[in-house]
């Protein structure tokens, strides 16, 4: 299997946290470059969690910050009650001595997907407004881009309003433009990724790897778990965004199902909802592929195994 070429557009979040240790060290992933939104923090707190992931792990791949706020609406949503003040509360990072580049994500974005072969996989784990932003601002990109691989949206129940995910509903327009791109599209939504619950004895098993990969994910989890239980009642915190990742390592991790997807961006009560026609009702050529049914035991082998990229030797 060939390395596969991705940018990973987050918004750092403890889940997007592990998305990043997944793909830094994979063998079968090459991470181009991490590019910044506003979503479970505003962009000033997501960019440096993004940035101090990478120093602590000490990957060198550049981090751009994008958009700090939705396409259209006024307001943007955060999730502070999931991922607490800082967006990563729980590790203790060293000061920050990395920087983001001066170019803006979405500049970035259109340059390495107008300079590519069409090789590029997109993997969006926030709001969708970087990737829309760009696809606006340069239609040429949409043929340029191979796939995109994203965590939002649900066929079933919303985890913000009974008809919403978080990173579709914090800029639904965003969402609008990009399942309307007619670029080829993976859903991995709340379908599949509730289905993944980080246990403590999930934390206790990648602890035993014995490096800073095992560690920061420990410290990431109990928090994330902590708050999860709060706001949910769950034991474990689902780890929605890296499902995204460990799809492109091994894609019989999902199954899929194509679908018609339309987002509500008119509603009131239901804005952001994500219409995914399960059974063809609409008639409508399907434009993406949304995740049914997941492999547990796999997903946690593959995480396990990014953690032990990180051990020494």
């Amino acid at each position: 299997m060939e390395r596969q070429k991705i940018i990973l557009d987050c918004d750092p979040g403890h889940d997007d946290a592990i998305a990043i240790l997944l793909a830094g060290k994979n063998k079968y992933i090459e991470l181009l470059g991490i590019t910044v939104v506003a979503g479970n923090q505003t962009l000033e707190k997501t960019t440096k969690n993004a940035l101090n992931v990478c120093q602590y792990l000490e990957l060198d791949v550049p981090v751009y910050a994008g958009c700090g706020q939705p396409m259209i609406r006024d307001k943007q949503v955060v999730s502070e009650e999931i991922h607490g003040k800082s967006g990563l509360d729980g590790p203790v990072f060293e000061t920050l001595k990395r920087k983001a580049e001066e170019k803006h994500a979405v500049l970035y974005l259109i340059e390495t997907l107008m300079n590519s072969e069409g090789d590029i996989t997109l993997v969006p784990t926030g709001p969708l407004t970087n990737i829309a932003m760009a696809m606006r601002l340069e239609p040429k990109i949409v043929p340029k881009i191979k796939e995109i691989v994203l965590m939002g949206g649900t066929y079933q129940l919303g985890n913000v309003t009974p008809a919403a995910e978080f990173n579709i509903l914090a800029d639904g327009d965003a969402a609008h433009v990009v399942f309307t791109s007619g670029c080829p599209i993976v859903m991995v939504g709340l379908d599949v990724t509730r289905k993944v619950l980080c246990y403590p004895s999930i934390i206790e098993r990648m602890e035993k790897n014995d490096s800073k990969a095992s560690k920061l994910f420990g410290e990431l989890m109990r928090f994330f778990n902590k708050s999860q239980k709060e706001v949910f009642g769950w034991e474990g915190g689902p780890l929605h965004d890296p499902v995204t990742v460990a799809y492109l390592i091994d894609p019989s991790v999902l199954k899929t199902k194509e679908m018609y997807t339309e987002i509500d961006i008119r509603g009131t009560q239901s804005y952001g909802r994500t219409n995914c026609d399960f059974f063809g009702n609409s008639g409508k050529e399907p434009n993406s592929k949304v995740a049914v049914e997941i492999d547990t035991e796999k997903f946690w082998d593959i995480i396990e195994d990014g953690i032990k990229q990180y051990c020494a030797g």
